[in-house]
């Protein structure tokens, strides 16, 4: 699943090699919690891994006019290995010593292959959760808390209706709101 969106990548190379501000804003939202995701994976602690975060985005950053995008391959897969690659290159610069093989951290990580649908899953919720911050406003109180049972704790609209004191009805008409409301949101990214 490639939840990369090809226009976002395209105008953050821009047909004049400038960059769009918009662009690479939206992208360091989106990716800066995936890379996070993937520094705290490897055992870094918080600080260290917001520095990785700003290392690899700053190398992404350099790299976008010389970046060929192909929709066949996994872009993810791509920055996920850039970020690994300045992983290991901090770790030598700072001379400290990398485990060996089989105990090492970046080893246990499972391949881009293997990880790609746990992460895809992940990433979809990560996307999911920033998109609807701020949507709580549009929603009565009740309902809105309603919707999150439904959507975050899988309770089924009739748990969610009697723990509310909402109507099915109701709880399904604006899950439906919402939904829309997302799918417009995150065009192109799911």
């Amino acid at each position: 699943m490639n939840t990369t969106s090809e226009s976002l990548l395209i105008r953050l190379q821009g047909l004049d090699h400038s960059i769009d501000q918009v662009a690479w804003e939206q992208f360091v939202a989106l990716y800066t919690p995936l890379i996070f995701y993937w520094s705290r994976k490897m055992g870094l602690e918080q600080n260290d891994a917001a520095d990785l975060v700003q290392d690899v985005l700053a190398r992404v950053f350099q790299n976008l006019p010389k970046l060929q995008y192909d929709a066949t391959k996994s872009f993810r897969g791509w920055l996920r290995q850039v970020t690994m690659n300045r992983y290991r290159e901090i770790r030598r610069r700072k001379s400290l010593q990398i485990e060996n093989g089989s105990e090492s951290l970046i080893h246990k990580l499972p391949s881009v292959e293997q990880a790609e649908s746990t992460w895809d899953i992940d990433y979809a919720r990560l996307l999911v959760a920033q998109a609807m911050e701020g949507m709580e406003e549009n929603f009565d109180p009740q309902t809105w808390r309603a919707l999150l049972q439904v959507m975050n704790e899988s309770k089924t609209v009739e748990q969610a209706s009697q723990e509310t004191d909402v109507s099915p009805w109701t709880i399904y008409s604006a899950r439906s709101r919402l939904m829309k409301r997302l799918r417009d949101k995150l065009e192109g990214l799911l």
